[in-house]
């Protein structure tokens, strides 16, 4: 396998509050969902989840609905810090570049990193894969992940804000573009 065609299709899930956050609550990430790309073969060749437990608010029942991930579940996860040492370390983070729908993912591990004093995993090598596929397609709005699926006329697999569920659908995404010749080089 070349390692110059992988790229990594990041997705976040953060907690989430139906409305205002809770006095002294902010965003954090809890899911990040990681699928491998080997632009080459044109195959998504692995799939990786990481559990993030959140130091400065908690997962609230609109949070659980929305992802299906319980407050129980992500105190099992790792600290922020080690996740993001974990993508540099396992998932050549710093040096693959790698793609999200929109540029949310890139801001949220940004903001968290820059308030927990974390060294950022990510190289500056970053594709908005919403603005590749609106451009490709001539869309006037950018649509969401899922309504991008139905526009390439793909399946939406697992459930629709699971990081590892969306990281797999935008890496399809991904591919589809490639298979168009419109995915950057």
């Amino acid at each position: 396998m070349n390692r110059d065609q992988l790229l990594n299709v990041v997705d976040v899930e953060a907690t989430c509050w139906d409305g205002t956050p809770p006095p002294g609550a902010v965003s954090e990430i809890i899911e990040i969902g990681l699928t491998v790309v080997d632009l080459r073969a044109r195959e998504r060749v692995a799939r990786h989840r990481v559990l993030v437990r959140p130091r400065r608010s908690e997962v609230s029942a609109f949070c659980t609905e929305l992802t299906g991930l319980t407050r129980a579940e992500v105190d099992t996860g790792v600290e922020f810090a080690d996740a993001c040492r974990l993508l540099a370390a396992e998932h050549a983070a710093g040096s693959r570049p790698w793609a999200s729908w929109g540029d949310y993912d890139r801001k949220q591990f940004e903001r968290q990193c820059a308030a927990t004093g974390t060294a950022y995993p990510f190289g500056h090598r970053h594709t908005n894969a919403k603005a590749v596929f609106t451009d490709a397609r001539g869309l006037r709005k950018r649509p969401g992940m899922a309504q991008a699926l139905r526009i390439a006329g793909l399946p939406l697999e697992g459930r629709h804000h699971s990081g590892e569920d969306d990281a797999w659908n935008i890496a399809a995404l991904v591919l589809s573009l490639a298979g168009r010749g419109d995915w950057p080089e």
